[in-house]
């Protein structure tokens, strides 16, 4: 569940088609089970992105799949083979590449160990608030240091970008991931 603080992305006027996809999936309840078996709405996203023959369960990163779901959801182009819809860093061929993000733009993150993609909401003096899965074993909005920022990525608008598409400012509230595992 996304936390309340960001509530008011629900009201955003003319929003990304990627950010109504991440609200709609963040409203779900998208959390890992612990233990044995998976949620269903995580194997969900793994029939929705065809990767049902690799993608097993929810203990494997999950983020890139969310994101792969979220694009497709808002009819954007995922040329992606299907190993590379589970990879996060596949996201760097996504859309077109952008200095700075700005609202609904798709960032990839370095991570120990590997990468970490999700949408831009906003950000701080010192961190990116970014929604995606796989944070906390959970589909949520966290903050991620801007300095572990690897490339942003635009998505194509086919009739023109949302005005919405911005800097968007937020207080320095909660934690800072180090690893979105």
């Amino acid at each position: 569940m996304i936390a309340s603080k960001y509530s008011w992305l629900e009201s955003v006027a003319n929003p990304p088609k990627m950010i109504i996809q991440a609200i709609a999936l963040g409203k779900l309840n998208t959390n890992e089970v612990v233990g044995p078996g998976s949620n269903p709405v995580i194997m969900q996203l793994a029939k929705e992105a065809d990767v049902t023959d690799i993608y097993k369960d929810d203990d494997m990163a999950w983020c890139a799949l969310a994101m792969t779901v979220i694009a497709l959801r808002a009819g954007k182009d995922v040329p992606f083979t299907k190993w590379d819809r589970l990879r996060a860093h596949s996201f760097i061929q996504f859309g077109s590449q952008v200095e700075e993000p700005m609202f609904g733009d798709v960032c990839v993150f370095s991570r120990p160990n590997g990468f970490h993609v999700a949408i831009y909401v906003g950000e701080d003096d010192e961190c990116y608030h970014i929604c995606g899965g796989n944070q906390g074993n959970q589909f949520d909005v966290i903050r991620i240091a801007k300095d572990r920022l690897l490339q942003a990525r635009r998505p194509v608008y086919s009739t023109g970008q949302p005005e919405s598409v911005k800097k968007i400012f937020l207080e320095a509230t909660g934690n800072v991931s180090n690893d979105e595992a």
